[in-house]
């Protein structure tokens, strides 16, 4: 094995991570205009025509989709940890502000309702990830009020506005030198505010401003403390610390549906529901079912059906109950982090009701997981540096874990979209560590769940700071070294396991052996994009089967082996009853 420590290759993307923290430092908001120069000199691979006069409609898509609607008003945002910051910072009703969402990132913000957005960040990713897609999104919004002055253009957008017929829709998109697709794109990003939009653009250049309220570490543990002491509340009824505990960071849907096999139940229902909908790509997706006989396939339909089936309230009513009959309690988020957690108790799980694909053993052989005192914790993937904080809090309060599992998307240099990668090396340029691992998964744990899609084990991942924060110098140096993964969240993990395992902080631009970890680590990422063929992505064209399957069957991998381990430890040491709920130890707002 190849144990080199990379050296990154862009002195451009470094430069610019320098300056903005640098203006973030700043006690007053700092505009935007002065991170352009610095921005456009990164090349980024997520904004290839950041130079062009002529719109970048894909950076332009990409950044709408990730910031909330408002933003077409919004003239400052400003960033902090908790609602405790921003009140000391003069805003004291923030907490009353209108919450708004963006439809691609998952991040708690607030708007005013007049020119101000509140960003609650989890972690340092945070500001990674927002501020260049801010610059993306400041700089397109103007190369567009540049090309709506003239009359062509004006023209054009005022028959859009009274017929957005698709020969008006060409008709504008000729207007502002993007194809009829791109505009079409953008109808989806902006959804009915798709004209009004447009008019504001036309109306006035962007000229944006931002400012860090508060970025110390502390305040991103204060915010994880909160969050946490937020999950114990609602499991008050469960002691943690007494249990052996396995964690698993991946999505609130797959895992849930899984086990309380709702959706099978509700398959009558939910087919009835499609025919009903109108839906064109539910309907598309239906008729391929339809004509395929393979379990796989119409079990994962079901399950990306359930989630606008489910938004019903009776149906989401039946849906909790449902999970809470086998021991699955949700727990939504709260304060700054917008990340759900479940708590699910393995001796409540009905083998009877769970999809087919988990049932590992016989039925009386799975019937003894009704003797296990152990948890699963299941969270929503946190973005980069919110995995470390996570974890690294929550390990203060599990004292017996027995496996960490992730799942989560990623970019791939050599496969195609839904391909699912295994590795057992990461580079974290946070730590600029290299973490050697023995990953518990190989191909062979999720190839049979697999109809479309290949598995590609022995694969080395590179931690980066942010989507943007990329270039084609930058990934070649990567490539160059063997690493084909790109993606955000494995290097913090990896650090977050080192300080469990190890009696001293993460080090430094180490090769670090993670080989000894007493517990089961596991890492499975499914392709969403290809940067180096500027592929396409999981957001283009249909999402759902493509989406689905890897999703379901890296979960459906990831809940066999924790029965499989579960099993063991249960064959090996009968399992001692404990009290049904226990003081946490520490303190509750740490």
């Amino acid at each position: 094995m190849d144990r080199t420590v990379p050296k990154t290759g862009s002195e451009e993307i470094a430069l610019y991570i320098r300056t903005y923290y640098s203006l973030l430092r700043s006690s007053r908001p700092v505009h935007l205009d002065a991170l352009v120069e610095a921005h456009l000199a990164m090349n980024s691979s997520l904004h290839t025509r950041a130079r062009e006069p002529v719109p970048d409609s894909a950076a332009l898509y990409y950044a709408a989709m990730r910031l909330p609607p408002c933003m077409a008003d919004v003239d400052l945002v400003v960033m902090g940890q908790t609602d405790r910051v921003f009140h000391d910072y003069g805003y004291q009703d923030v907490d009353r502000w209108e919450r708004v969402i963006a439809p691609a990132r998952r991040r708690r913000m607030a708007y005013d309702g007049q020119h101000t957005l509140a960003v609650y960040i989890a972690s340092r990713s945070d500001i990674d990830d927002l501020i260049p897609m801010l610059v993306a999104y400041q700089i397109e919004w103007n190369k567009l009020h540049d090309m709506l002055q003239s009359v062509t253009a004006q023209a054009s957008l005022a028959a859009y506005s009274a017929d957005s017929s698709l020969a008006r829709t060409s008709e504008l998109a000729r207007a502002l030198s993007m194809t009829a697709d791109d505009l079409s794109r953008l109808q989806d990003a902006w959804g009915k505010d798709m004209v009004a939009t447009l008019k504001k653009i036309a109306r006035a250049p962007k000229r944006m401003a931002v400012q860090l309220l508060a970025g110390t570490y502390i305040n991103y543990q204060r915010a994880t403390s909160d969050w946490w002491a937020n999950v114990r509340q609602h499991v008050s009824h469960i002691s943690i610390p007494d249990r052996p505990v396995y964690f698993i960071s991946s999505n609130v849907h797959a895992v849930p549906n899984l086990l309380s096999g709702f959706a099978l139940r509700e398959e009558a229902r939910i087919f009835e529901f499609v025919e009903r909908a109108g839906d064109p790509g539910l309907t598309a997706e239906y008729d391929y079912v339809r004509v395929r006989d393979e379990l796989n396939n119409k079990n994962n339909f079901l399950y990306y059906a359930l989630r606008r089936y489910a938004a019903q309230p009776e149906v989401d009513r039946r849906r909790r109950q449902s999970e809470a009959e086998i021991g699955i309690t949700r727990v939504p988020s709260a304060h700054g982090f917008d990340i759900e957690a479940q708590v699910i108790e393995l001796s409540k799980l009905d083998a009877e009701r769970m999809d087919p694909r988990l049932l590992c053993v016989s039925a009386e052989e799975m019937a003894r997981l009704r003797h296990s005192d152990a948890l699963i914790v299941n969270i929503d993937y946190p973005l980069g540096m919110a995995a470390y904080h996570v974890l690294a809090k929550i390990s203060q309060y599990v004292v017996r874990m027995q496996g960490i599992y992730v799942i989560g998307k990623a970019a791939t240099l050599n496969a195609r979209v839904g391909d699912v990668m295994i590795a057992n090396v990461v580079y974290d340029e946070h730590s600029q560590n290299s973490y050697l691992f023995g990953n518990c998964f190989s191909a062979s744990d999720v190839i049979p769940y697999l109809t479309l899609s290949s598995v590609l084990d022995n694969q080395k991942v590179v931690t980066v700071h942010g989507t943007f924060l990329q270039n084609a110098q930058y990934m070649d140096v990567f490539y160059r070294e063997g690493y084909s993964v790109v993606e955000m969240e494995a290097g913090p993990y990896l650090s977050a396991i080192y300080e469990m395992v190890r009696a001293q902080r993460h080090p430094v631009n180490e090769i670090v052996n993670l080989y000894i970890a007493p517990f089961d680590i596991g890492f499975l990422h499914y392709a969403s994009d290809t940067p180096r063929t500027k592929g396409r992505t999981l957001g283009e064209g249909s999402l759902s089967y493509a989406g689905a399957e890897p999703t379901y069957a890296t979960a459906i991998a990831t809940l066999r082996r924790i029965f499989n381990k579960e099993l063991a430890r249960l064959r090996e040491a009968p399992v001692v009853a404990v009290p049904a709920t226990s003081e946490e130890v520490g303190d509750a707002g740490q």
